[in-house]
């Protein structure tokens, strides 16, 4: 089905040429426009959801008032945590995520008002609490998740005085304020990426049917869980440490173009290159490798990314079977976590995840509000597409 137009999906949109626009905003003028933390700061994720719900740039306050309305929604009941803690610690972290919101769902106000009889007119309501819920407490979930997995099981409370992205990273236990600023802005920059997407689109068909913002999330996470989506970025990372360990961080460039091309020949993908859409670097790569020259320029793994920046595109391009060679969001995504210690690329999707909730919750909001019909489509038997295409060829 790539690229035929199917839905409507009015947060954003992805343009094969510039990239996403978040509802009309490219990356760089969200940069510029959406409230930071400080001045010349990467912005705050809470500006991003006010402009996807909205479709309007917010102030400064306006921005902190999301911030603090999302802090009063952020509990969690407990038995979320003793759903997650009945799986074992050796469950992959995307899988106890999912245990984890479905665990929230008990919680759905849209299940609740669904029963009692509410009129579709006002379907739009209790999806915008629960979606507001859900964004509010995905990042305690995902922390206690890699605390659980990773550091023992010693939880890390919830810091008041931090904006979403600073608090989800103070969480996880990273207290560098650069470790918060790539937070910010890494939330900021995956929230959304149009409507097409596995997990957009499964959040869209799920919630078409009416079920509620927590089932549909978690469908949703299990299409990011996929090794062709949202499992990318940790595949990127591992194949780059397979760089390393195999002709160094200081490997030269010719060095490195006969790696790429061996390989290319044992048939394998260089992960983080291509996109089904895209046909020019993706910004959200642009923006982060802007990210490391201001805050880790030295960075070797960053440096090696840099040379692949160069050496990769051009062979891709001689071998004429890649529409897009040009690097993707999960070539570079995983390198900056590396860099602040975040070095388990297991839990990468996680992070992933809990960025996707501010865009698929904020079109969701907006199909109830709409009174968007279920999604049915057409399926065909292969006896019926033989018959057709023998149907054609006598004509």
């Amino acid at each position: 089905m790539r690229g035929i137009k199917a839905m409507l999906w009015d947060t954003s949109l992805l343009d094969p040429e510039e990239g996403i626009r978040f509802r009309g905003l490219s990356i760089p003028e969200c940069q510029k426009v959406l409230p930071a933390a400080f001045e010349g700061g990467e912005p705050l994720p809470e500006g991003m959801l006010w402009l996807l719900v909205t479709g309007k740039v917010p102030t400064k306050e306006q921005a902190l008032a999301v911030s603090k309305e999302l802090k009063s929604r952020a509990k969690i009941p407990g038995h979320v945590f003793d759903a997650i803690n009945s799986l074992p610690k050796s469950a992959h972290p995307m899988t106890q995520f999912t245990v984890g919101i479905m665990a929230l769902q008990v919680e759905s106000e849209f299940h609740k008002a669904y029963v009692k009889g509410l009129h579709k007119s006002k379907f739009w309501e209790p999806v915008y609490e629960d979606s507001m819920n859900l964004i509010a407490r995905l990042p305690e979930v995902a922390a206690f998740i890699y605390r659980r997995v990773y550091k023992g099981g010693e939880v890390i409370s919830a810091d008041s005085e931090l904006d979403y992205g600073a608090n989800f990273a103070h969480m996880l236990g990273f207290k560098a304020a650069d470790m918060h600023e790539l937070m910010r802005l890494y939330v900021t920059i995956h929230s959304d990426h149009e409507g097409g997407n596995v997990s957009a689109h499964t959040m869209r068909l799920v919630g078409s049917a009416l079920s509620d913002p927590y089932l549909s999330f978690a469908a949703a996470m299990n299409g990011l869980a996929g090794p062709l989506h949202g499992l990318a970025n940790q595949e990127v990372l591992r194949w780059i440490k397979h760089v390393v360990g195999d002709v160094g961080a200081e490997v030269s460039t010719d060095e490195l173009k006969e790696y790429v091309l061996s390989t290319l020949k044992s048939g394998k993908v260089v992960p983080g290159f291509g996109h089904a859409v895209l046909r020019k670097t993706d910004p959200r790569y642009t923006c982060q490798r802007e990210f490391a020259l201001k805050h880790l320029p030295e960075d070797p793994l960053f440096k090696l990314v840099s040379k692949l920046y160069e050496v990769v595109p051009p062979i891709l391009l001689d071998l004429g079977k890649v529409k897009n060679p040009w690097p993707n969001v999960d070539a570079h995504s995983g390198v900056l976590l590396h860099h602040y210690g975040l070095t388990e690329d297991n839990y990468y999707t996680v992070l992933f995840g809990v960025s996707r909730a501010i865009g698929v919750c904020s079109q969701l909001i907006w199909d109830r509000a709409l009174g968007l019909p279920i999604e049915r489509p057409k399926s065909l038997t292969m006896d019926w597409i033989e018959q057709y295409c023998k149907s054609k060829s006598t004509k």
